[in-house]
């Protein structure tokens, strides 16, 4: 691909093959699960991720979506997973061995949470800090001799904290650890971390990649030495691979992205800076805010844009809090982010997450995934709901 193509023009082109059965111009779907082999004598590495022998180790809807996936992000290859949860997994399991160190976002996503407080350190006796990557000071505080990754999430989930990557990057690169970055908040376009430093980039392309809400897929980005060790290990001998269809569905979505993600972005900024005037809310953070804890670096990463993503809560009581989702029409009450609807899910006082997040988090909030709906239609969508819980 012309590395000279703009954004939006190398989504739409990057990875395409050249149909010349019968000269389609949209990538077929190829559904088959194995492929001929060759019978020229020619040697033949059957579990190998290099040709075209078993679905499970390569298929060509696959690799489309991955060479995509690389021409946006700057990557040299990707991994495509059948979830998000199993991209992330991917990684972990590929560099984490038996008595390894790792530093891990203390805001991250619940499977991330549940894979480094309990399944890795118990099953696999992987050592594990959780801290505040946020706080550059306090990643470097929790190296250790034995530190072999460091994983970050930013933006954050859920609060949209912004760590520094080109930092923690330099941190984890002078101990000889590995930097792994999940920016499924951000998108692919919003923030490029694999330029800021990080050796892997993940996503959920679930979320904002997809962008539809009717397919399942992750992702992992980077050097192709590191790539080609999580396809040898999570996708061929663990199975976790992105199905034919979906890839293409995936695929499909990823060519609007750029614009997606500038309508998510200028629409969630409306309705961030009304957020922040309304004399219902107790608080909203969002990285296009000034009034974001880490809005200077915000400007520094996401290029202008911030993405769809927010937390925010309203004062009141349980009941209020309630009674308000109650009272959304265009606004739907669910969990997922990233497509193009409008979704919110609230997290009530009782949420064991809650002492992991910031002080201001800890009375409850809603996550906010802010869709490609006008901003007025969505903030007269709020508006009316605060007016019927008696908050304006």
């Amino acid at each position: 691909m012309d590395q000279t193509m703009h954004t939006q023009t190398t989504a739409v082109h990057a990875g395409n093959r050249r149909d010349d059965a019968f000269g389609a111009i949209n990538e077929p779907i190829y559904m088959t699960s194995n492929y001929r082999i060759p019978t020229d004598g020619s040697p033949v590495d059957w579990s190998g991720i290099h040709s075209n022998i078993y679905a499970r180790n390569r298929n060509v809807n696959q690799m489309v979506l991955q060479d995509k996936l690389c021409a946006l992000t700057g990557g040299e290859d990707a991994a495509v997973f059948a979830s998000g949860v199993a991209a992330l997994a991917s990684v972990f399991v590929t560099f984490l061995n038996s008595g390894d160190h790792a530093i891990v976002s203390e805001v991250c996503y619940s499977a991330t949470n549940l894979l480094f407080r309990k399944y890795l350190p118990e099953k696999y006796q992987v050592q594990v800090t959780f801290v505040d990557t946020t706080d550059t000071e306090a990643v470097k505080a929790a190296i250790r001799p034995n530190t072999k990754l460091i994983h970050v999430e930013t933006p954050g989930n859920p609060t949209t904290g912004i760590s520094d990557v080109d930092a923690i990057a330099k941190l984890a690169h002078d101990a000889g650890a590995l930097l792994s970055v999940d920016a499924t908040f951000a998108g692919p376009i919003c923030i490029y971390p694999l330029k800021h430093g990080a050796d892997l980039e993940i996503h959920s392309m679930t979320k904002y990649i997809n962008g539809h809400g009717d397919s399942l897929g992750g992702c992992v980005i980077g050097r192709t030495e590191l790539v080609d060790q999580i396809k040898e290990l999570a996708m061929v001998n663990f199975g976790g691979i992105l199905s034919p269809f979906n890839a293409w569905l995936v695929a499909r979505g990823l060519v609007t992205v750029p614009m997606r993600m500038k309508q998510h972005s200028a629409v969630a900024l409306a309705v961030a800076e009304f957020l922040e005037k309304s004399p219902a809310v107790r608080f909203v953070w969002y990285p296009g805010l000034k009034s974001h804890p880490q809005h200077d670096r915000a400007v520094a990463l996401m290029n202008g844009m911030y993405s769809g993503m927010m937390s925010f809560d309203i004062k009141g009581d349980e009941a209020t809090h309630q009674k308000f989702l109650n009272a959304l029409h265009l606004v739907t009450h669910a969990v997922s982010l990233g497509d193009v609807e409008s979704l919110i899910v609230y997290y009530d006082k009782t949420s064991d997450k809650l002492p992991h997040y910031p002080k201001i988090y800890h009375e409850g909030f809603f996550r906010f995934s802010v869709g490609l709906e006008d901003a007025e239609d969505i903030i007269a969508d709020l508006q009316q709901a605060f007016e019927a819980c008696g908050l304006v």
